[in-house]
């Protein structure tokens, strides 16, 4: 069993009272194997609550998949903001998520009872769409700014809810229903929803080079974390995987400048060391042959 406590320091979360993070990885086969966490001495019940007390965001070399793959990697990206601010957020979406999959499970069955988990589908839906509406207003103004500076061109982000607005949820799912017994799936509701980015009207992803997309999904996170900050005092840790991959002197000047600038805390991991990327770190690790050391 390997067992480490590390203090999280006041500034890699909110600006409120600092935590104490125990991590404990037990070998396969053994009692409780895996990973067991604790906050300030105590079992972490959620990962809710660790990832409330330790918010971190991550950065590595298939970060252009944001760009590039399926919408369910852009809801990830916006709901992990509205995680963070929208405080009913977690329960909305947590319902949601069992209504559907009953509902789903009812139409899989030929059931009757279809209908039965619609209310709770449309009220956690509604909910949480709302939530992320008002996050995605709110990200705008940073969006812009972080984009122009990173990527070079104009690119729009929008947001689709996954029904049409004009109508409620309530009745989105009713006029769905005989489709959805068709294909035995829910076909709209949130979990359809999507950040769409746009160029001159065109999916970015049509439009934007790796090197562009990479930067446009780094501008995503960055716009994320810029607003965090100014607007609510969060200061989340920045994992950064080979942060120079595909990416040229100057595109990588600006995104190390861009990071700097959030004076938080920042863990770069790289095959080779680099003082050049942002200076001299406080603390280095080798990993050799599978063991960690300090450098």
């Amino acid at each position: 069993m390997v067992g480490k406590t590390y203090p999280v320091p006041e500034d890699a979360g909110h600006t409120g009272p600092a935590h104490t993070l125990g991590l404990e990885i037990r070998r396969e086969g053994a009692e409780g194997g895996g990973t067991v966490a604790r906050l300030d001495g105590g079992p972490v019940r959620s990962l809710a609550e660790l990832a409330t007390a330790f918010p971190v965001q991550a950065l590595d070399p298939d970060a252009h998949k944001l760009i590039e793959e399926s919408a369910a990697r852009r809801r990830r990206w916006l709901d992990w903001a509205v995680f963070h601010v929208e405080h009913g957020f977690a329960g909305a979406w947590s319902r949601y998520q069992r209504a559907l999959l009953q509902r789903n499970a009812a139409l899989r069955a030929g059931s009757r009872e279809v209908a039965a988990w619609e209310p709770e589908l449309a009220r956690e839906g509604e909910a949480l769409t709302a939530a992320r509406e008002r996050v995605m207003v709110a990200l705008q103004p940073y969006w812009a700014e972080v984009s122009a500076d990173l990527v070079g061109v104009e690119v729009t982000l929008g947001f689709q809810a996954g029904w049409d607005r004009s109508s409620s949820l309530a009745d989105a799912l009713t006029a769905a229903t005989p489709r959805d017994r068709e294909r035995r799936s829910t076909t709209v509701g949130p979990h359809r929803a999507d950040a769409s980015l746009r160029v001159r009207g065109k999916a970015a992803r049509d439009v934007l080079s790796r090197g562009q997309q990479k930067l446009a999904a780094v501008a995503l996170s960055l716009c994320q974390l810029e607003y965090l900050k100014r607007e609510h005092g969060l200061l989340p840790t920045l994992l950064l995987d080979d942060p120079s991959a595909e990416l040229d002197q100057d595109r990588l000047g600006r995104f190390i400048a861009r990071v700097q600038g959030l004076e938080t805390q920042i863990l770069v991991t790289a095959l080779e060391r680099d003082t050049r990327l942002f200076g001299t770190p406080d603390r280095v690790f080798h990993v050799e042959q599978g063991r960690v050391e300090g450098g």
